[in-house]
């Protein structure tokens, strides 16, 4: 078997600790195009790894492009396990691909990351790895958290004797930069890839992996703080672009503008470019609420109250548009939704990914929820069951939701319907026969802007589309 040598250090295998959204299929990307190196990604979840291995069809993660890729490498170089002792002793490098949410209680309740995980797994790999091991934080962490992992290792090493063999470590920060919906493209043809660190053999070698199918040119190499920190404005500035064209999606319904019409003549400037310009009812998704709030808890530390009030508007932002959503839907309705049927299309907080995290429908379910509304909740990718979780966490609406897979059917006897996810069968939709399947008068909210405000004029359905100060 070849391996990828660097000045005498040899990477035979790696180790990757979370197989949730980012280490599965980072991991599967790396063993496709690393043939040669060993890669376990390990998880303490046994529930997970088991559906890693299971049906290709069925896999954890909803990604295009994923369960290929899986198919084509898991057995022969790529394999899920709970077995982190052995998985962390067998590596050369070792990734750190766990969760960071906010803390929910205690100092810095409600704003700083929780990195319990992050710890526990630099505990683990202190303990059990053997000679000299590469750490890659992975997981979207606030800059100095390599401080954290740093100081777990060197005791690990100072304390260690075992027939006068050294176990030494080198820490690199690699954040990740993927999209759910586009993960694998992402992967595969990255923007840039971003390694952070003060070792230059350790960046050289993980350089090299990477390099089996990323132009070097790509490849941007700093110090650790800068590359943690990277991460952290890269999804801040990311989400700030979608609050401000929310904002100005307001504006648009109280002038008669078009916000699709608007965000497209403001992209086409090459100095502001036409991504996350979309409207919508929010951003969701693990990273950009998460990040923010970590970013305003480090501003405050540091003294920089002025900067963290920046950042907090463009959450206050997205809660507000969401908020707004809620309360038109119940204007258009008479301001009264009790016993009145709603059907919520879309519960992912975008297309072409299975993840809830921070989804606006949970959100703006549980507020039609409160004013006594029935939802029927129709999503292509995410199951009843994670559906009924997220919104009735206490049980208390058991009576109110009904999960059913069949628009048609879902649309019978409705008295609206709630565009929240832009999935691609939303967007053809036969809206000249659904509307004769609701009770009338019928409403249709589109907070994605994507069903064409022409069909709707040949129907008798009332329609209110984001952004649009056209909208029947």
């Amino acid at each position: 078997m070849s391996t990828l040598k660097i000045n005498g250090f040899q990477i035979n295998n790696i180790c990757c600790i979370g197989a949730g959204y980012v280490g599965g299929p980072t991991m599967s990307v790396i063993a496709k195009y690393c043939p040669d190196i060993i890669i376990n990604v390990v998880d303490v979840n046994t529930d997970r790894i088991k559906s890693w291995n299971g049906d290709y069809k069925y896999l954890p993660i909803f990604e295009p492009g994923l369960s290929e890729i899986v198919k084509e490498v898991r057995g022969k170089n790529l394999f899920f396990t709970t077995d982190v002792e052995n998985s962390i002793k067998k590596a050369d490098l070792v990734f750190i691909s766990v969760n960071t949410p906010i803390k929910t209680s205690g100092i810095g309740a409600g704003e700083a990351s929780d990195l319990r995980w992050v710890e526990s797994s630099a505990r683990e790999i202190s303990k059990f790895a053997v000679g000299h091991t590469i750490v890659v934080e992975k997981s979207t962490l606030p800059v100095k958290t390599a401080e954290i992992i740093k100081s777990i290792l060197l005791s690990s090493e100072q304390n260690f004797n075992n027939d006068d063999k050294t176990k030494t470590f080198s820490v690199l920060s690699n954040p990740e930069f993927l999209a759910e919906g586009t993960a694998i493209n992402d992967l595969v043809n990255p923007d840039r890839v971003l390694i952070g660190g003060e070792d230059n053999e350790s960046i050289d070698a993980l350089k090299q992996i990477y390099s089996k199918w990323i132009n070097q040119e790509k490849i941007i190499t700093t110090n650790l703080w800068s590359s943690e920190l990277s991460k952290l404005i890269a999804n801040a500035f990311l989400a700030q672009r979608i609050s401000s064209i929310n904002s100005v999606s307001a504006i648009c319904e109280a002038t008669g503008a078009n916000v699709i019409e608007v965000a497209k003549a403001v992209g086409t400037d090459t100095r502001i470019g036409e991504k996350f310009l979309k409207p919508g009812p929010g951003f969701g998704g693990s990273c950009f609420k998460k990040d923010i709030l970590n970013l305003v808890y480090i501003c405050k530390s540091l003294g920089l109250n002025q900067v963290a009030s920046y950042w907090e508007g463009i959450i206050n932002i997205n809660n507000w548009q969401q908020d707004r959503i809620y309360k038109i839907v119940v204007d258009k309705l008479y301001g009264n939704i009790s016993g009145k049927r709603i059907v919520i299309l879309g519960f992912s907080f975008k297309a072409d990914t299975n993840d809830v995290r921070n989804s606006p429908s949970i959100k703006i379910c549980r507020q039609l929820l409160g004013e006594d509304a029935t939802l029927i909740i129709n999503d292509p990718k995410v199951d009843k069951k994670i559906i009924l979780n997220e919104i009735n966490y206490d049980n208390r609406y058991n009576y109110k939701i009904i999960y059913e897979k069949n628009i048609s059917k879902a649309i019978e006897n409705a008295d609206a319907v709630l565009i929240m996810t832009e999935w691609e069968e939303y967007k053809n939709l036969d809206w000249k026969n659904l509307y004769k399947k609701m009770r009338k008068p019928s409403w249709l909210f589109d907070t994605r802007s994507i069903i064409s405000f022409e069909i709707i004029k040949e129907t008798d359905l009332n329609f209110w589309q984001l952004g649009n100060g056209e909208s029947i």
